[in-house]
């Protein structure tokens, strides 16, 4: 009889040699999508009940928000409508850096802005269980001539210049990758933020010199909350553009390049309004928090990144480092989600006050720690605040706040209203390659690490039940050298 994960890794070659598509690894080896028992796995029973419950497909296309500061990756995934909607929350267990974008190799930052992900960059072969490159970087970046390579989503909890899950979380994230290609998506979005684009975390940084860029990619992100559709996503001038088409009796198509002058483009009226509507009513809201004396962020040194407070809190001297609390549901886990390895690098503790004129937030207290095997602990920016608040208080007045101590009694705005976007619905879901079954039963696979099950009772320690502990033999710095 022949086994059934050898049949799905026939069938799954099968149907990508079909498609003539040679996938590529993240060191440029030829490797298939989903050519060994890791990349295999299927995705969780408990996250499929809870797509059905969304009115969600398993194959229908996802996008992918990372936010730093909130330590958070968010999985949106399309219903049945053609919008996309929240599927599920995973917190970070490692990004390095400082908010802010990657700038140039060896700078340890985690990038920022759009990018884009093909079936290519997924690696089953990772050196941290499993992984997809970013992309980085790409046509706005290399426009700046912004440097950096093998930037990753992947496991292993260690960062340098990626953001790092623990290995079960990114088998989990992985799989959902690998069904909506599968399903015919060609390309998922990653939307890689410093922060939520909130008018309280655009008040609180309203001085740091990478406003400018933040700005910029916070239209990306408005566009998306207005329309719940993936943005299309154009460069020219060195910047971004969002949802451009042609305009009205134009006959040529749309030619974007980078580093030249901007195509005469519009945007969707329907769009545009949405979004300019969701635009002033964040101004205003950011104008009426500096006016109420909201405190400026403050740059921290000798701090490289941050990590979730559901790790840090299970970590020896853990500590969050940049990452502050999101909207607190994850911090209520009873354990942490995945195997925390042995090696894994905390952030260190901020060496001045997040805010000005607040006091140091107290460490997180850490679990005790377990006896684990001997291995070689491992490693995974700055930028001065300079600017003033003048932008927000002159876009504030043109909207009628004015920015001035009556502004504080203004009503908390609401919330944007989600446009009918007029879109072509997503393509259909391949019917051709049949569905393989996950019932993966080889006696000489490597061993996996299980699906995190928030309904089991907690873990004594900070291992998942049923999971094994990950202690590599080699340092994370000769590991950082290999393919990621």
């Amino acid at each position: 009889m022949i086994n059934r994960s050898l049949v799905r890794a026939l069938v799954t070659s099968a149907v990508l040699a079909g498609a003539g598509a040679l996938l590529a690894g993240c060191n440029g080896e030829d490797i298939s999508l989903a050519n060994n028992a890791k990349a295999n796995q299927p995705v969780p029973p408990k996250l499929v009940a809870d797509m059905t419950a969304k009115d969600m497909d398993l194959q229908s296309p996802i996008l992918v928000r990372l936010y730093k500061q909130e330590a958070e990756l968010e999985i949106w995934k399309q219903d049945r409508s053609g919008r996309f909607a929240l599927l599920k929350t995973y917190p970070i267990c490692r990004w390095s850096g400082d908010l802010g974008p990657k700038v140039r190799e060896g700078d340890r930052q985690a990038p920022e802005g759009f990018y884009t992900i093909s079936p290519a960059q997924m690696n089953p072969q990772s050196a941290y269980y499993l992984s997809f490159n970013t992309g980085y970087p790409n046509a706005f970046d290399k426009a700046l001539g912004r440097t950096g390579s093998q930037l990753m989503v992947h496991g292993d909890c260690s960062s340098r210049g990626c953001y790092a899950m623990t290995d079960e979380q990114i088998a989990e994230i992985y799989s959902l990758g690998r069904e909506s290609f599968f399903g015919g998506q060609k390309s998922f979005q990653l939307q890689a933020y410093p922060f939520k684009m909130t008018p309280a975390n655009m008040a609180k940084h309203r001085n740091n010199p990478n406003m400018p860029f933040w700005k910029m990619i916070k239209e990306g992100n408005d566009h998306f909350e207005v329309t719940r559709q993936e943005p299309k996503v154009d460069f020219c001038e060195k910047k971004y553009v969002f949802d451009a088409i042609k305009k009205p009796g134009a006959t040529r198509d749309l030619v974007f390049d980078a580093s030249a002058k901007c195509p005469d483009y519009a945007i969707s009226d329907e769009v545009a309004n949405a979004v300019r509507e969701k635009q002033a009513t964040d101004i205003a809201e950011t104008a009426r928090l500096i006016a109420k004396g909201t405190p400026v962020a403050r740059t921290n040194t000798g701090i490289d990144g941050g990590m979730h407070r559901v790790f840090a809190a299970r970590v020896p001297d853990g500590n969050t480092g940049l990452s502050e609390p999101g909207d607190g549901s994850l911090s209520l886990m009873a354990r942490a989600p995945g195997t925390i390895p042995s090696h894994v690098n905390p952030p260190k503790a901020p060496s001045d006050n997040l805010l000005m004129g607040t006091p140091e937030p107290p460490k997180l207290a850490a679990a005790p720690a377990p006896t684990p095997a001997a291995a070689p602990s491992r490693v995974a920016n700055a930028a001065p605040a300079a600017e003033n608040d003048g932008w927000f208080s002159s876009l504030a007045r043109k909207v009628g706040i004015g920015g001035g101590a009556d502004a504080t009694a203004s009503t908390p705005p609401a919330k944007p209203k989600v446009i009918e976007a007029k879109r072509p619905e997503a393509a259909a879901p391949k019917a051709a390659a049949p569905k393989p079954d996950t019932k993966q039963v080889a006696a000489s696979r490597p061993p996996l690490k299980p699906s995190v099950d928030s309904s089991a009772p907690a873990a004594k320690d900070n291992l998942v039940s049923g999971s094994a502990p990950i202690v590599p033999p080699n340092s994370f710095d000769s590991r950082f050298g290999a393919v990621k």
